[in-house]
């Protein structure tokens, strides 16, 4: 038996994130993005003006729906690159009727290991 473990963060405001998804720049830049890639891949990818990525890649940074990687370049010239920060995004009404967004993040590379020895720890305390 295998332990299921998300993470998730409740924190986010529900205006910035809703907005930002309902931009169709946003969400095709969102949907490029299968892997990390520069700028200028992303504005080619999605189909997006350069100067456009560069915005909505910002909103989705701030939106923390993106993050921005640093690629180290042994000459010195680094180079920014755009990964989404999300597996699923939820928007509900709780119990005060306030709507509150729940982003589904991926787990990190730590974190799943520590999944997978926590799973190996219940599998032996259980036999």
């Amino acid at each position: 038996m295998s332990l299921d473990v998300q993470s998730f963060d409740r924190s986010p405001d529900p205006e910035r994130v809703i907005t930002v998804l309902d931009d169709d720049a946003c969400r095709e830049i969102v949907s490029a993005l299968e892997e990390p890639m520069t700028v200028r891949e992303v504005s080619d990818e999605a189909d997006v003006p350069l100067s456009t990525t560069y915005r909505k890649l910002e909103r989705l940074t701030e939106t923390s729906l993106v993050s921005e990687t640093m690629e180290i370049r042994s000459g010195g010239h680094h180079r920014a690159r755009y990964v989404t920060n999300f597996d699923r995004v939820a928007v509900e009404l709780d119990d005060d009727r306030d709507f509150r967004v729940e982003i589904e993040r991926p787990l990190s590379d730590p974190e799943r290991q520590l999944v997978g020895i926590w799973s190996e720890v219940r599998e032996e305390t259980r036999s």
